[in-house]
């Protein structure tokens, strides 16, 4: 595995860098050696986050981890990756998605899912053209923190959601 680390607002110290290694290393069992690991570490205020982006081919293995203490977030990031992997290794084998990522003794193990995903509510609701910036009115009435609407622009499905600091995104499709 190849580990590239860079940091926002922080000194990638040795000790940090090591720390990074170490915890991260443990997943070379599940990965072949050419198998780039993305990490970043920041800084805001009392926020120490760390952030692991694993692309293999088809999708994205990702975690991202925020405490008071950046070696806490580090061992997070690590238990958090590797039960991803654990939970969605059948689900990656079924689809026939490439695996060459993978070494093979990970792929050939079973690991019970220890949680299952299951949808227990499902709701239909008309969707009336509006704007962007209405969703967002819309969300705050209704007290959620994002909102699936039909873009009065476009006529397509969006979706608007609250970021962090009282901001808003807006997700559309790239058809």
């Amino acid at each position: 595995m190849n580990i590239i680390i860079s940091g926002k607002n922080i000194d990638v110290t040795d000790g940090i860098r090591s720390a990074v290694t170490e915890k991260l290393g443990k997943l070379e069992k599940y990965f072949t050696p050419d198998t780039d690991v993305h990490v970043t570490l920041s800084v805001e205020k009392e926020r120490q986050k760390i952030e692991v982006t694993i692309p293999v081919k088809g999708s994205l293995i990702r975690s991202e981890q925020v405490s008071n203490d950046m070696y806490v977030s580090i061992d997070l990031v690590e238990e958090v990756i590797e039960r991803q992997l654990r939970k969605y290794k059948n689900k990656i084998i079924d689809k026939k998605q490439d695996v060459t990522n993978f070494q093979k003794s990970f792929i050939e193990n079973d690991y019970l899912e220890d949680e299952e995903i299951r949808i227990i509510r499902s709701k239909k609701f008309g969707m009336k053209p509006m704007f962007p910036e209405d969703a967002c009115v819309q969300m705050e009435l209704l007290g959620h923190n994002f909102f699936v609407f039909r873009n009065a622009e476009s006529n397509e499905v969006n979706v608007v959601y609250k970021r962090k600091g009282d901001t808003y995104g807006l997700i559309e499709p790239d058809c």
